[in-house]
């Protein structure tokens, strides 16, 4: 393999992947901001958080669908026609947001269009993940499979960025009024321009080695769902259960934080999108740290070592991110988000190992998304509703449940 075609491998596994959390970040940061009072009626601003972030979760149960028809072509048909058409329909789903009405300008018409673009983009990315994922392992070479397979959980923190900055320079753009009327449509139309270079990428790349010689050897089945559920049932909980940890400590950690820190902490929407911004830094240093050292050690032990770290950063959840100085919120924040890089990063090497190349787009996407629902989705409505009746710590204690879980998924895998 020349440097230049793996130049455009792990490009094209990284953009995809950038996109995906940028198009997903961008909605989760206006779900705290500006989604409750634009698009749901006006009852109370915590019912109005609580349906934003409904809406938000929404698109993590379309997710597992979109595994299921993305992981059918993607194992039948090839990994990289199907990776195109995921980005397609993820790109097109975020852009059309920002031409949304509001609830004020068309009533409930408002939400349900808001839904229904929501599922779209959810459909989409339930076959984005999955496929960067066996785009980067499936090419990779044989003691490299850690390594190369961080680069679409790099996206992450790529994403996040390009999120956040923008967010952050509208901010100290915009003043709120003008926040709330058009500038956060910003975000959403500038998804185009990195879907636009995605597919640039995308399309110029060649199948990979493994679904090529799974196609030779006639290993394809014809229903890929059907022989995952009848054949590889534990590898499927066993990778479900290890993707809950890493979702919780993102989720909770950037909007649930996000939406915590504007509003009852009372710190401004510019302060706190600036120290997210810093605390990421320490994921995409978590997800590289442990990929590399998972090719010398093994991908397992520091998939342990995250699930362990999630638990202590549930336990240290209260006492720092309530301490009511920046410093504290900060420190929690980068804590959660470095021990985030190692229950993500090896997952890019680890889930493709479950599965044989006949169903593994189907498998992955299935584990990654699955996951997702419980980490992911039901993470900031709970905390929403726990930091309601018990506080913070009754938040950490989500996380310490996310940590537990994924280690006996990797306790049922052993067995």
């Amino acid at each position: 393999m020349t440097a230049a075609s793996t130049r455009r491998i792990l490009t094209a596994s990284l953009v995809g992947t950038a996109v995906e959390f940028y198009d997903f970040y961008i909605y989760a940061t206006a779900a705290a901001l500006v989604f409750g009072p634009l698009f749901f009626p006006a009852e109370s601003a915590s019912a109005q958080l609580l349906l934003a972030y409904a809406s938000f979760g929404l698109a993590f149960v379309a997710r597992p669908v979109g595994a299921i028809a993305f992981g059918h072509f993607g194992d039948r048909v090839g990994r990289k026609s199907t990776l195109v058409a995921s980005l397609l329909l993820m790109g097109g789903s975020t852009v059309a947001i920002a031409f949304l009405p509001t609830y004020a300008q068309v009533g409930w018409a408002a939400p349900a269009l808001l839904c229904v673009l929501r599922f779209g983009q959810g459909f989409g990315l339930g076959g984005e993940w999955g496929g960067a994922a066996l785009l980067a392992v499936e090419n990779a070479p044989p003691n490299r499979r850690n390594t190369w397979g961080m680069f679409p959980p790099l996206g992450a923190p790529v994403g996040f960025i390009a999120a956040n900055g923008l967010f952050l320079i509208l901010g100290l753009w915009l003043d709120d009024a003008q926040f709330r009327a058009w500038g956060w449509r910003l975000p959403f139309l500038v998804s185009a321009v990195l879907v636009g270079l995605g597919l640039w990428v995308r399309l110029k790349l060649t199948e990979t080695p493994a679904f090529l010689e799974a196609a030779q050897a006639e290993a394809l089945p014809r229903v890929p769902i059907a022989a995952l559920v009848a054949d590889h049932g534990r590898a499927v909980l066993a990778g479900t259960c290890g993707v809950v940890a890493c979702f919780a400590l993102f989720y909770l950690a950037t909007a649930f934080a996000l939406g915590y820190g504007t509003t009852t902490l009372g710190y401004t929407r510019e302060a706190f999108l600036a120290i997210e911004l810093g605390a990421i830094l320490f994921l995409a240093a978590g997800v590289i740290i442990a990929s590399m050292v998972a090719d010398r050690s093994s991908a397992e032990r520091m998939l342990v070592i995250g699930f362990v770290g999630c638990i202590a950063a549930g336990l240290l959840m209260g006492p720092m991110l309530g301490a009511g100085s920046l410093a504290g919120v900060f420190a929690w924040l980068a804590l959660a988000l470095f021990v985030m890089g190692f229950a993500y990063g090896p997952l890019g090497g680890w889930l493709p190992s479950l599965f044989p190349a006949g169903v593994r787009y189907t498998g992955v996407s299935m584990t990654f998304n699955l996951g997702g629902i419980i980490g992911g989705a039901v993470a900031p409505i709970a905390a929403q509703a726990l930091v309601e009746r018990g506080g913070l710590a009754w938040v950490g204690g989500y996380l310490v449940a996310a940590g537990v879980l994924s280690l006996a998924g990797l306790a049922l895998l052993r067995r």
